[in-house]
């Protein structure tokens, strides 16, 4: 490494095989190119194949199917909630100006419930997770790590 390269790196000696090829993925060196990464780096072959006959598993498929239809509906009405918010702001302004209790407003009323939906739904997010996802995915964890040894 060069006096250059140290300074860009602040002085910090780098052993990265593929620190000197450019992100062009040009060489410019001497020596002729690092061919591949070592061993260690690379995963074995029947990992992939692993990783994909889990995929494709009916036991992969479902706690995938579990996970969007709870994530895409609530993300949808959360989202539907939190925009509804911003057009009566902009909209009725003073719709939302409209005082309930003293100086709390419509405006405050409904900020505060945009806090208690965030709660609610990080709550039921993680029910849901608890109660309908986790073990199945624990399951798909072990089979995975045992058909990889």
């Amino acid at each position: 490494m060069n006096e250059h390269d140290q300074a860009e790196t602040g002085g910090l000696r780098v052993d990265d095989p593929w620190y000197d090829v450019l992100a062009a993925g040009e060489w410019e060196g001497p020596e002729p190119p690092p061919v591949s990464l070592p061993s260690q780096a690379r995963p074995a072959d029947g990992h992939a194949r692993v990783y994909r006959e889990v995929q494709a598993s009916g036991p992969f498929q479902e706690v995938r199917s579990r996970y969007r239809r709870f994530v895409f509906p609530a993300a949808a009405a959360f989202l539907a909630w939190y925009l509804l918010y911003v057009v009566l702001a902009t909209a009725a302004p003073r719709l939302m100006a409209r005082p309930l209790l003293g100086e709390l407003n419509v405006a405050m009323v409904l900020g505060l419930a945009q806090f208690a939906s965030t709660f609610l739904l990080t709550w039921a997010y993680a029910r849901h997770a608890r109660l309908r996802r986790d073990r199945a995915a624990l399951d798909l964890r072990w089979d995975t790590q045992e058909r990889m040894r």
